[in-house]
């Protein structure tokens, strides 16, 4: 992640001038960061650990489903039947493979 934030920053300096370069919105960039990748990975790592993989599995097969729920509740998103059936069966699949294993 930090590879690819230096590989584009002379990019987003090019369009969006030095005010990317700011101490307050690289701060707040740095703050998505580890809210966004960071915490989340070392929390399944530490969860890992914890609690046996089919568990893990099981619940890893729940997260596209949560984040539609998510994306539902806070930001209003509609879900299709379509996407439903999708999450549906990703998620029984995941449940049979991890069960099966």
């Amino acid at each position: 992640m930090g590879v690819a934030a230096l590989v584009l920053l002379p990019v987003g300096v090019v369009a969006g001038s030095s005010a990317l370069l700011s101490p307050g919105l690289l701060l707040q960039g740095a703050g998505v960061a580890l809210l966004g990748s960071v915490l989340p990975f070392s929390l399944e790592f530490e969860a890992l650990r914890r609690i046996p993989a089919h568990v893990f599995g099981v619940l890893m097969s729940l997260e596209p489903a949560v984040a539609a729920l998510v994306g539902l509740i806070l930001l209003g998103e509609a879900i299709s039947l379509r996407t439903l059936a999708a999450l549906a069966l990703v998620s029984a699949a995941s449940v049979g493979a991890t069960r099966s294993g």
